[in-house]
């Protein structure tokens, strides 16, 4: 837990967990789209944030058309900061025109621990044949 000190009076900051998934627009070039990325990556490390994880789900279906358009590029960030700063970035989102939906959730302790367990492997494993167990 990170300490401001702001005339004789200390405050605690406390850095949360938080996922954002983003939806650009599918008319960004690949290197628009590096763009855009790094972009929000820089924004989110240059204001005291720390980066969890970055995935990039690439160019998928939409459940319907946005701004007359049914494909977007998806990606996800995974990151730590504090609570002030989610307007900052979901300000710059809503200003930004290559993007068509943003949704950014705060991660509660079992949600950390799933998305560890998930980028580690623990899921879709092949489940085992019960029958070469001798299980019936």
């Amino acid at each position: 837990m990170a300490t401001k000190t702001k005339s004789n009076k200390t405050e605690s900051v406390v850095s949360k967990d938080y996922e954002s998934v983003i939806i650009f627009t599918p008319v960004l070039s690949d290197e628009q789209l590096k763009d855009a990325v790094a972009k929000y990556r820089k924004l989110i490390t240059e204001n005291g944030g720390e980066m969890v994880h970055e995935e990039n789900w690439g160019l998928t279906k939409l459940a319907y058309p946005i701004q007359k358009k049914s494909t977007g590029f998806y990606t996800l960030y995974e990151f730590r900061s504090t609570p002030d700063f989610i307007s900052k970035i979901e300000l710059a989102f809503r200003r930004d025109e290559r993007i068509l939906r943003f949704l950014t959730v705060s991660l509660d302790r079992h949600a950390v621990i799933f998305n560890q367990r998930k980028r580690n492997g623990e899921f879709n494993q092949p489940k085992k044949d019960l029958k070469q167990e001798g299980v019936k």
